[in-house]
């Protein structure tokens, strides 16, 4: 029985100095990554005891958030321009900064007989609504202006255009049936690498600027150990399999 007890002491104690580093994050994260940033969030607060806390929401709003003093330690944002930002204006901490992910833009709708493989659905415009997020708060939104202007399609599509605050909304108006079709972010649409809902067309990356998701901490988690490790882990492999499973790519 003594070595029983040995073991159990040994499982206790290393709980214990687990629980004791334990610590608390609050992370802001773009919306385009929400599905796989719960998954990530699960194996990492399994693996290290730390609780992540996250919010969601567009880019832009969450960096405006962080300027007037929401208590963030790091932001997972949808562009590379918002973290370059902070880190110019001293509110990130230099060299934290890195790609976490690379985004897909996706032609999508709710009828699985609506968009055809190339996009030529956006050229016949049989469609009132078209929606996208708003490329003022979203790179999404960015990119997705960015394709209509590729297409030439711009001016004529722009009167049915709906702009949801960040791509979760632009992805809900058309889930909804409020918008025919959409551009949303390929993760909102696939499993298992594939697009299993609805219909879509998989934009080609020369016909917008790349969708380059840096992540960057924040002075006031430079000292945190949970966003500390985060970090390292959302670079692990553990990591990049969640991520390349929800149709993003890694460097």
């Amino acid at each position: 029985m003594k070595p029983i007890r040995s073991l159990c002491l040994a499982l206790t104690c290393a709980g214990t100095a687990v629980a004791a580093s334990a610590e608390e994050a609050q992370v802001a994260v773009a919306a385009n990554f929400t599905a796989p940033m719960k998954e990530i969030i699960a194996g990492f607060e399994q693996q290290t005891g730390h609780e992540v806390r996250a919010s969601y929401g567009s880019t832009g709003k969450l960096y405006a958030q962080i300027k007037n003093g929401a208590p963030f330690h790091a932001l997972l944002a949808a562009d590379q321009q918002r973290p370059q930002l902070l880190e110019d204006e001293g509110v990130a901490v230099p060299g934290s900064r890195f790609t976490y992910a690379i985004g897909t833009l996706v032609l999508w709708s709710a009828d699985p007989d609506f968009v055809d493989s190339e996009g030529e659905v956006l050229k016949r415009g049989a469609f009132e609504k078209l929606s996208l997020a708003n490329p003022k708060l979203a790179p999404y939104g960015e990119a997705s202006i960015q394709t209509l202007e590729a297409l030439g399609l711009k001016e004529a599509i722009e009167p049915k255009l709906v702009m949801g605050e960040n791509i979760a909304q632009a992805y809900q108006f058309v889930h909804t049936g409020n918008a025919k079709v959409g551009f949303v972010a390929l993760s909102q649409v696939m499993t298992g690498g594939k697009i299993t809902k609805g219909s879509g067309w998989i934009v080609p990356g020369d016909m917008h600027a790349p969708i380059r998701q840096d992540a960057v901490i924040l002075e006031s988690g430079k000292d945190n150990a949970a966003i500390n490790d985060l970090f390292a882990y959302l670079q692990s492999d553990k990591a990049h399999e969640i991520i390349h499973a929800f149709g993003y790519e890694t460097e």
